[in-house]
């Protein structure tokens, strides 16, 4: 019988204590190793660029450089070329620093000229690795240094633009060029290679004079290389002025309850004022509707699907006209002000749509003030909108052929009653849609140019 004093307790005891502390000496390891593996991770600095160009000249490159494991140590960036060395980076850290971000363009270095060089961009990090030199990543790109921007010849252009109107050119760039077009404001049109006959080498361009743009604005023919840098030649025309017209209109309370309120998706706030609801939709929903469009109008197709001039929907008579300066009252009282950038096209209700010309349709859906609409891409960034239809009879992708019916005239969206709503689109930018209907305007200023007839 064991005594209860005897060792064999206290030997248990001690031998439990022993685990315990043998347990927690390994949770320390695990948890210091733990705690001190990114300062033993093996992987080297990541670098990367933000173009994947050989060619380097006015546009600014973006070198990227980071270590998501233990930090950054040290960064340095340098051209080599001729045997000169150029730095363009170095920053060391005491301790682990954050991603880097080196931005230059090659006509800020002293010292660089055109021609091949070296970009070198040495990166180490915080690791412990190797000895506690940590791991190093050394990246080298082979590039051409290319400071002179393209060169541009005009060959054909417009004398005469009308404001918010469409004007046409033919021009030549040179081979290095990547990006050509017209440029006026925050608006770019592109030229597009190989549809001028007889000349494929050759650029034709459509281009607009925004309704919004100020007189004074003048369009210019630009290019881009490679490398970045860029040419520009001012357009010499004269603006013709156009006179556009300013309407009232007053917003019923039934307007305003079967029209307006049911655009604004977010019911919570269809409980504001009457001002308050009508702006959130005729500025908000409005926005959202010509983003929409202006998505869709800036998608060009490189050649023409056109054929002549374009025609309005027969028998319709013009309620209302492009850009005009719509004051929007309730009880007297203005609530918005908004351009109307189309025409408005009535005949009876329910009249079959006909498609203005031959072209490919880019869109059908709801457009929210627009309501039921089709968008038909016409090529070379030209595009008609028919808005507010009561049936749409196409879809996304059909051919369509010039007074081939699309569907019907209704009063979707915020229409006040059964119409039309016809709207040109040039690479986004609305446009003054008369000129299109003209024959004698396109005959004078865009088909000699596409046939290689304007010299």
């Amino acid at each position: 019988m064991t005594r209860p004093d005897s060792p064999a307790p206290q030997r248990g005891a001690a031998a439990t204590v022993l685990l315990v502390v043998f347990i927690l000496i390994i949770a320390a390891v695990i948890a210091g190793a733990w705690y001190l593996r990114p300062r033993f991770e093996p992987d080297p600095p990541v670098v990367t660029f933000s173009s994947a160009a050989d060619v380097v000249g006015r546009a600014p490159i973006e070198i990227e450089v980071s270590d998501p494991g233990s930090g950054l140590r040290s960064v340095a960036a340098t051209i080599s070329q001729g045997g000169n060395e150029h730095s363009l980076f170095s920053q060391q850290f005491a301790h682990a620093g954050p991603a880097q971000k080196i931005t230059f363009a090659a006509t800020k270095v002293p010292g660089i000229k055109e021609g091949p060089a070296v970009l070198r961009v040495v990166a180490r990090d915080a690791s412990l690795w190797h000895l506690g030199k940590g791991n190093e990543a050394v990246v080298e790109k082979k590039i051409t240094i290319d400071i002179t921007p393209p060169t541009l010849e005009l060959v054909a252009d417009d004398r005469y633009i009308n404001f918010g109107g469409s004007g046409a050119i033919v021009y030549g760039a040179s081979p290095d060029t990547v990006r050509s077009g017209v440029k006026i404001g925050d608006d770019f049109f592109p030229g597009f290679k190989g549809v001028v006959k007889g000349h494929p080498d050759e650029y034709f361009a459509l281009f607009a004079h925004p309704y919004n743009a100020a007189p004074d604005v003048r369009a210019a023919l630009v290019a881009t290389d490679q490398a970045g840098n860029t040419r520009d030649m001012p357009l010499g025309y004269e603006l013709k002025n156009v006179r556009y017209k300013k309407s009232t209109i007053a917003v019923s309370d039934h307007f305003f309850q079967t029209k307006v309120v049911p655009l604004l998706l977010d019911v919570s706030k269809r409980q504001g004022s009457v001002k308050d609801v009508f702006v959130a939709v005729d500025k908000g929903v409005r926005k959202q509707n010509e983003d929409k469009i202006h998505e869709v109008t800036s998608k060009a197709t490189p050649k023409v699907l056109w054929n002549g001039a374009f025609v309005q929907l027969s028998n319709s008579k013009v309620e209302a006209n492009f850009a005009d300066r719509r004051t929007y009252t309730y009880k007297g009282e203005p609530i918005d002000v908004a351009y109307h950038l189309g025409y408005d096209l009535s005949v009876t209700k329910h009249y079959p749509i006909e498609a203005a010309n031959s072209g490919i349709v880019a869109f059908t859906g709801d457009l929210g003030l627009y309501g039921n609409a089709i968008i038909i891409d016409h090529g070379l960034g030209l595009f008609t909108l028919y808005g507010h239809c009561s049936q749409v009879d196409v879809k996304a992708g059909d051919r369509v052929d010039k007074k081939q019916v699309i569907g019907k005239t209704g009063e979707t969206g915020f229409a006040g009653g059964d119409h039309l709503h016809f709207g040109v689109y040039l690479d986004g930018v609305p446009v003054l849609p008369v000129e299109w209907w003209d024959a004698k305007w396109i005959a004078d200023n865009v088909t000699p140019k596409l046939e290689g007839k304007a010299r």
